[in-house]
């Protein structure tokens, strides 16, 4: 299972794959995806079977991306004390879900912790509740061994990168999955992604 995941996502990863100094940008597209008159997002060219994701949120409650079955579903990899790119990733998530209004409830969102060290119960409290997301949004943390798991079978990149400023920065990729509720990665979206492009895509995705 785990070789098969990670042959899933490579090939899509280094669509918008990149690695910066705290967080993650956009990228430069691979011949494996293209852009669709459908889609505000990138479609992935073909859909591939999403990998398995089974993480407990800060809560404590397990979450599994394959209860999301009927739902579009969209997953990033963040951590709660990023200095730049993770909260505008969601901070658009949320404009994205206040503008789709009723259609919201078709849409789950899933951010997985890329610092099992930094991202506690307590830190990701803190941070739903910053950003508005307590109940809006699965946040995923664990063990180093238990996330780990999850970014190869994701094929994230994720590592320590200490500055003078940021001694507790994480280098990571910055990759938005969008999942069909048949639970294929149908769309790709980088990390300044529009909040419209999503509200474009989560009906079509809830419906394929």
């Amino acid at each position: 299972m785990r070789t098969k995941s990670l042959s899933v996502v490579a090939g899509l990863v280094f669509l918008l794959l990149v690695v910066g100094a705290g967080c993650g940008g956009s990228g430069s597209a691979s011949p494996k995806a293209s852009t669709s008159a459908e889609f505000a997002g990138t479609r992935a060219n073909p859909p591939k079977p999403a990998p398995p994701l089974a993480l407990r949120d800060s809560l404590g409650h397990p979450v599994n991306i394959d209860q999301y079955r009927g739902k579009a579903v969209l997953v990033t990899f963040i951590y709660d004390h990023c200095p730049d790119v993770c909260p505008i990733i969601v901070g658009n998530l949320h404009t994205a879900q206040n503008e789709l209004g009723p259609e919201a409830n078709k849409l789950q969102i899933i951010a997985v912790s890329v610092d099992p060290k930094g991202d506690t119960p307590q830190t990701v409290k803190a941070f739903l509740k910053d950003h508005q997301m307590t109940g809006r949004m699965e946040y995923l943390i664990g063990s180093r061994p238990q996330l780990e798991h999850a970014w190869s079978d994701w094929n994230i990149v994720a590592k320590s990168s200490p500055t003078r400023k940021i001694p507790d920065a994480v280098e990571h990729s910055a990759l938005i999955y969008g999942i069909s509720a048949s639970g294929k990665i149908t769309t790709l979206y980088p990390a300044n992604f529009k909040p419209e492009q999503i509200v474009h895509d989560v009906p079509m995705l809830a419906a394929s």
